[in-house]
């Protein structure tokens, strides 16, 4: 059922605090940090933030079909992730297809979570949300603001929905693609505040180094492949190492790529292998050069730390489109192969560390909360 305007309007004069509901999705901490990130920071606003996973929420069949396509073991599984972006997000015939299943998938589910939330305004941090939140606000089923925290540089088919009432991104360059999925009017906003606090002050380099107790001289890399630890790894740790830097190897939640590489880089001093860890602020700000293969928010932390990124060891999916975007807008090097990888490594490690990327940006909580103090439309 449609949620009273009259009802919310109420339950807002009698609370001082905005009750906001963030919806995420457990595949990689690519959706849920920067949704724990917003809840922190509207919590030291007064708000109450809840967040809650919406493929869990959008039920059984939403979350075995997203599981389904994040198996990235094989070559057969990264073609099938492949193909399915390509036929989810990129090909328009079956993009309509996919998004009017992904509706009618996960439309009962959400408004439920919704209802039971009883919330001001609502944040999606996850595409396949964003889609049926824009859906369901556009058609008058949500009398509550929407809005879409979009993560990626491109590929923002479903990031993207004319319903939504403001696009929060991390790039101000995703704006012309945001406006030609939502419409010319749509509201998109570039912020700070989708990533922790402590990109905003980044450390000195050395004084990140002796905070993580890494040797002060010498040029380190990071190679990253995510929180799924996803990417050609082992050659981006070699070619760090052929070009004469230290290496820290970042596994994500994947305990058994952090073994495998534990095990081919034993007895090496110049080669760590973490896994997830929660010190990326001082280890970007430690690095010289950080070698990723998922895009999104890693790729823009390093800018902010000072740190040259380089997307390299996967490209699949919505990873090609942000590459190109990447190469587009001069953001950051793309290697397609392990000669380009050298090249761009060697100019890394050899060349001046970039500043790091401030830009004078509002904060997405404060966007999150003007929604609700801009009142509700029906």
């Amino acid at each position: 059922m449609p949620i009273a305007v009259a009802a919310h309007r109420a339950l807002y004069v009698q609370r001082v605090a905005a009750r906001v509901l963030i919806v995420s999705a457990s595949i990689g901490e690519g959706h849920d940090l920067p949704a724990r990130v917003l809840a922190d920071e509207l919590g030291r606003r007064g708000a109450t933030a809840e967040v809650i996973d919406g493929l869990e929420a959008a039920g059984r069949l939403a979350t075995a079909l997203a599981a389904g396509s994040s198996n990235f073991d094989s070559n057969l599984g990264n073609a099938f992730f492949d193909l399915g972006h390509r036929f989810v997000a990129e090909w328009r015939p079956t993009h309509r297809v996919a998004a009017r299943l992904i509706r009618a998938i996960g439309r009962r589910g959400l408004l439920a979570a919704i209802a039971r939330a009883r919330p001001d305004v609502i944040v999606s941090t996850y595409p396949g949300a964003t889609e049926i939140l824009g859906d369901l606000r556009q058609r008058g089923r949500l009398a509550v603001p929407v809005l879409s925290a979009i993560t990626d540089l491109a590929s923002l088919r479903f990031w993207a929905h004319p319903g939504v009432d403001e696009h929060l991104t991390i790039h101000p360059e995703s704006a012309a693609e945001v406006r030609a999925v939502a419409g010319p009017g749509a509201a998109v906003v570039a912020v700070h505040g989708l990533t922790g606090p402590g990109f905003r002050a980044p450390l000195a380099p050395a004084a990140a180094r002796a905070a993580l107790g890494l040797p002060p001289a010498g040029r380190l890399v990071v190679v990253s492949g995510g929180g799924w630890a996803v990417g050609d790894l082992g050659t981006a740790v070699d070619e760090a190492l052929v070009a004469g830097a230290r290496v820290v190897v970042l596994c994500g939640r994947r305990d058994e790529v952090r073994e495998r590489l534990a095990a081919r880089y034993a007895g090496r001093g110049d080669v760590q292998v973490w896994g997830f860890t929660e010190r990326m602020p001082e280890l970007l700000s430690a690095a010289d050069v950080l070698v990723h293969s998922t895009a999104g928010l890693t790729m823009l932390e390093a800018m902010m730390c000072g740190c040259r990124p380089i997307s390299f060891g996967w490209g699949q999916g919505h990873i090609r489109a942000n590459n190109r975007a990447y190469a587009r807008f001069g953001l950051a090097d793309v290697a397609p192969d392990r000669a380009a990888l050298a090249a761009a490594l060697a100019a890394g490690v050899s060349g001046r560390r970039p500043e790091p990327w401030q830009p004078d940006l509002p904060e997405a909580a404060d966007r999150v909360l003007a929604q609700v103090a801009s009142g509700w439309r029906a």
